[in-house]
């Protein structure tokens, strides 16, 4: 059940504070049980207002311009009116568990915008580039009334299909002189991407992005429809010089227009939801396994096992689960 928020939190969220959306982000993001619970409290409450922005991933080779473009569409977009949330996924290091690329110091004339938010996460080590807060902080940027949300997540690869889960169109950046890249984006463009923006479409590799956009626009004509009917999109687009950027905009903005019309977005996002609900259970099943007492007290026995050879990992995992639940009530 939904209603008007009566926490401070959420009410500061309806409002727009932004302090108060980077703290429930910071919320969401937590591994701690406690926060987890006040989490999904605080989502429950806000849900009401959630659902009324676009939701675009975008992801592109390392090197493609991410950051860049990503500057250069959310300027356009807060020029034309909108409010925009960008959701910047970096990895994560391995030492500190911090976010190693840091999108907010690199899109700095955005991040000084105030009708944009650009809250950059640390990916956790998570396949495909996307956090576990990551759909809770999309919902949490919507109670705050931002009308576009774009999630940017690491590399390529899974990451179109776990954005895939999350958002409502997808948009692949491409660089002009993609080599091994080109192919491998050829082999997946008509599954994945709605929008293909080929970029550093200026000086002297003008010419050599306007040649790879032919060639992925010939590589997704002659591949099998797309699961929404709609056509992938190939454009060339220069985050310097600003050429392009409109039209990508206007790209997307079609094609979302065209999924409301049809009714293609409310079971699209209704599929999501779906979705997500079993990956939140699979992760609290896991959680729980992990904290359980009896499963504890053989879990260093049972991995030596598995280590040495003289147990396999399937017959591990069933001993494991053997044990779950068997703890005594506190």
């Amino acid at each position: 059940m939904t209603g008007r928020a009566s926490s401070p939190a959420g009410a500061a969220i309806r409002n727009g504070d932004r302090r108060a959306l980077a703290r429930a982000i910071t919320l969401v993001e937590s591994r701690r049980p406690d926060h987890r619970a006040e989490a999904a409290s605080l989502v429950q409450e806000l849900l009401d207002a959630t659902g009324g922005a676009l939701r675009l991933g975008i992801s592109g080779p390392p090197g493609v311009g991410k950051s860049t473009f990503i500057e250069a569409l959310g300027t356009h977009l807060t020029g034309t009116g909108h409010r925009v949330a960008v959701l910047a996924v970096d990895p994560t290091s391995a030492r500190s568990g911090g976010s190693i690329l840091g999108d907010k110091t690199r899109m700095e004339g955005l991040a000084a915008d105030p009708a944009a938010f650009i809250r950059p996460s640390p990916s956790g080590g998570e396949l495909g580039g996307v956090t576990r807060g990551t759909r809770d902080a999309i919902l949490l940027c919507e109670a705050a009334g931002f009308d576009v949300v774009l999630v940017e997540t690491v590399g390529v690869g899974q990451s179109e299909v776990a954005v895939g889960g999350l958002t409502d169109l997808f948009l692949l950046l491409a660089s002009p002189t993609g080599g091994d890249d080109l192919q491998g984006i050829k082999r997946g463009i008509t599954e994945h991407a709605d929008v293909v923006a080929v970029t550093k479409a200026d000086g002297a590799l003008a010419d050599a992005a306007a040649h790879t956009a032919a060639d992925l626009r010939v590589a997704a004509g002659l591949l099998q429809p797309r699961p929404t009917g709609l056509p992938t999109q190939v454009l060339v687009v220069s985050a310097v010089t600003g050429v392009g950027v409109a039209e990508v905009w206007d790209a997307v903005a079609g094609a979302h227009a065209e999924l409301a019309r049809t009714g293609a977005l409310d079971r699209l996002r209704a599929s999501q939801a779906r979705a997500w609900m079993w990956v939140e259970v699979q992760r609290a099943l896991l959680d729980r396994l992990r904290s359980d007492a009896a499963v504890a007290a053989v879990l260093e026995e049972v991995e030596a096992a598995v280590v040495a050879g003289h147990l396999s990992p399937g017959a591990g995992s069933e001993r494991l689960l053997e044990r779950f639940g068997r703890s005594p009530p506190p």
